[in-house]
């Protein structure tokens, strides 16, 4: 990926492609093609071709996609199936008819089987059911990934589908009734913290593992294989090593000072038991992650409580 190329990040607002943008600056990569949802709209297929067509990039992060927690894919299940598949085919039908060289599709390690052996590795991928909770997400995130091969077979593009762990930190998610679990746990602590209740109480039973991975660490890592890897099969980029959710609650609750009890609602889903992915192919190609849980989660709240305060008019 040469430091004077045309590079559109889609979704560069969203967790992923603000990180992914971020980080492009930072090395030095100035052509970079931003677009508002105002300003394009990826469900839009004509749209996106005039705009792929005015603007010729030659590489493409694909970050934008419809995304949330237990309750936001319960509540909204025709969105996430709906808008992630529009947004699939429109950009990936326009990368390949505009000459994009290389295309970075982001997947999610929560569309692995419900009970896939752990850790999770690529060829894991639609061998089971899947997790209830986010089937419609999981099925258009499928899709998109074999969207990538297809076109890849076909028409020998350079589509690569990668599967991030859960991501968090500056730009997530912080609405109690879409985020993922971690930016929700932030929030819920702060305001327990700010109004001085003593306790918070946390949907399901706080067993199920799930792995994290800050999403500096993926900007990094996405960049990293663009510029790395020739290859276009599924690779997973993660930490390989997980946490339960009681384990993470503690260590949010430390974080953020609040000093009451917790409790978990059983009576609530939990989601899939465990999610870890084996990151041994990106491990071989000599990329790991750098910031460790803790102390990604103390970044994150500091984001927050700035974000918090500069966009509500409350203060932390």
């Amino acid at each position: 990926m040469e430091k004077d190329a045309k590079i559109y990040v889609a979704g560069h607002r969203g967790l992923a492609g603000s990180a992914i943008t971020r980080a492009l600056r930072t090395r030095g990569y100035e052509r970079i093609v931003e677009r508002t949802h105002a300003e394009l709209d990826l469900t839009d297929a004509r749209a996106v071709n005039n705009f792929f067509n005015k603007e010729r990039p030659e590489y493409v992060f694909l970050a934008a996609a419809k995304v949330g927690g237990i309750l936001a894919n319960s509540t909204y299940p025709v969105e996430f199936i709906r808008d992630n598949l529009k947004i699939e085919i429109s950009v990936l039908d326009a990368a390949w008819r505009f000459g994009v060289k290389r295309l970075l599709f982001l997947g999610s390690s929560c569309i692995y089987p419900r009970l896939a052996p752990q850790p999770m590795k690529e060829e894991y991928l639609m061998t089971g059911p899947f997790e209830p909770t986010n089937s419609p997400y999981a099925l258009a995130k499928i899709a998109g990934i074999e969207l990538c091969r297809s076109y890849n077979g076909q028409y020998g593009t350079s589509f690569l589908p990668v599967m991030p762990a859960g991501l968090y930190g500056p730009g997530a998610d912080f609405d109690l009734v879409t985020s993922h679990v971690l930016p929700a746990l932030i929030r819920r602590f702060h305001e327990a913290k700010r109004s001085g209740n003593d306790k918070v109480v946390i949907w399901g039973t706080g067993s199920p593992r799930r792995e994290f991975l800050h999403v500096d660490d993926l900007a990094n890592a996405c960049i990293f294989l663009m510029k790395n890897y020739d290859g276009a099969d599924l690779i997973n980029i993660g930490w390989g090593k997980d946490i339960s959710i009681r384990e993470l609650a503690e260590i949010v609750s430390n974080v953020v000072g609040f000093e009451g009890t917790v409790e978990f609602d059983d009576s609530k889903p939990d989601g899939a038991p465990r999610k870890r992915l084996d990151t041994s192919k990106i491990s071989a190609l000599g990329w790991k992650p750098a910031i460790e849980l803790k102390e990604g989660i103390r970044r994150t709240y500091e984001w927050f409580k700035t974000h918090f305060e500069s966009t509500s008019g409350s203060n932390p």
